[in-house]
């Protein structure tokens, strides 16, 4: 269970580090030009001038703290609406890239599975102040 959380933790990670490095520095060549609703969604995500900005400063804290692993489990809870978001437009959207959604849920999910325990506080039903 250790080594394939390291293994989740660290794909994760390193994932996010680069797609997030990628939108400040270009260094990944292929850009697809999304069509139709791909392209309504992503022109009305990049509308909002802090929506990207602010995401992909997420990814790249995530995937750095998935790296050194320190707060992963913070990271892999923060992370997860994006590997949701992404599995979803890669497989609705843009059917032909669902491999790439289905890269960040699985060891997202796998990653919260593992950190179950670091979760209970999170679950409480009725918290007492």
């Amino acid at each position: 269970m250790k080594t394939a959380t390291n293994i989740s933790r660290i794909v994760l990670g390193l994932i996010y580090l680069i797609f997030g490095l990628d939108f400040c520095f270009h260094f990944i060549p292929y850009q697809p030009n999304h069509t139709g609703a791909a392209a309504a969604f992503k022109n009305g995500l990049m509308a909002a001038p802090y929506f990207y900005p602010m995401m992909k400063f997420l990814q790249v804290a995530g995937g750095i703290s998935l790296l050194i692993n320190r707060y992963a489990p913070f990271s892999a809870v923060v992370l997860f609406p994006i590997s949701v978001n992404v599995f979803l437009f890669h497989t609705i959207l843009v059917p032909s890239g669902w491999y790439m959604g289905v890269l960040l849920l699985v060891p997202n999910l796998f990653l919260g599975y593992a950190y179950r325990k670091y979760y209970s506080g999170m679950f409480v039903q009725k918290p007492h102040v």
